[in-house]
């Protein structure tokens, strides 16, 4: 097997893992496809093997522990208390955080990340953990137990529902309004959507266009439905000067969007994109 046959990272490559049904798609996977956008060197078979080695250390700590919560413990005890995985609170933006090779190898990153570090280990050695997507801080619990979540990025500590509410006000500084439906779990293609779109939050903010529409593209191809994005990467390529793109993006929006408020300003973008296009 060659080389760049072993490590197609490309966007095809992605679309394809895209289109399984949701519960195919490997999200341990689906991260390392996302990080071989940046690394297109990056060996698939070795970074799983990374995620095995760990499970089977994990394994051992956990032993024959049956009771849920007890097993979670362990699990966590040893990703950050042994190993030390680590949230990244001094360069939380860089976005090596949210690459999944660079979080195995550095051991840090931000909560998604280090939420699917938990989620991959725990999945190898029997401990099956879901995703819990606060806002703006992703938690995970065991699938059978809905009382307790464990915060990754704070050193894996067991939080009570009463605390994550408490975290979300703290974090938010008292701007969002608890919801209970904030501690359901959520699926996997939300879940690298989250991963994705940390990214585009970075690379927009950067400045980096070209990475950001790398990201953008995946972001497509795994939430088809969230239109929004297709406005945005219609709104970038307009940055970028891709003014047929940009024209195809906004008029597919237009046509497909149930925010009617959005409309006459993106059809006045697209008024001013056909005189360019016409010049």
């Amino acid at each position: 097997m060659t080389q760049s046959h072993r490590n197609d990272y490309g966007i095809d490559a992605f679309g394809r893992l895209a289109a399984l049904p949701e519960a195919e798609i490997d999200l341990a996977r689906a991260a390392f496809h996302i990080a071989g956008a940046e690394y297109p060197d990056l060996d698939l078979e070795e970074q799983l093997g990374l995620l095995d080695s760990l499970a089977a250390a994990a394994a051992r700590r956990i032993g024959d522990a049956a009771e849920p919560l007890t097993a979670v413990n362990r699990l966590s005890e040893y990703l950050f208390d042994e190993v030390g995985f680590y949230g990244n609170e001094q360069d939380y933006y860089n976005p090596r955080n949210s690459f999944f090779n660079d979080v195995l190898s550095r051991r840090m990153g931000i909560p998604i990340a280090l939420s699917l570090v938990c989620i991959a280990v725990g999945e190898r050695c029997g401990v099956p953990l879901v995703a819990i997507g606060l806002p703006g801080h992703l938690v995970i619990r065991h699938r059978s137990v809905e009382d307790w979540f464990i915060d990754p990025f704070h050193g894996g500590i067991l939080l009570s529902r009463q605390e994550c509410e408490e975290r979300l006000q703290q974090m938010s500084q008292g701007t969002v309004s608890w919801d209970p439906s904030f501690l359901t779990p959520i699926g996997n293609r939300e879940f690298i959507a989250r991963m994705l779109r940390n990214l585009k939050a970075i690379y927009l903010g950067e400045p980096d266009y070209q990475r950001g529409l790398a990201v953008m593209d995946r972001l497509i191809l795994i939430q088809p439905e969230a239109r929004r994005e297709l406005r945005d990467r219609g709104l970038l390529h307009y940055q970028m000067r891709n003014f047929q793109s940009a024209l195809e993006d906004l008029q597919d929006y237009c046509e497909t969007t149930e925010n009617l408020q959005d409309i006459p300003g993106v059809q006045r973008l697209m008024a001013r994109i056909q005189r360019e296009i016409g010049r």
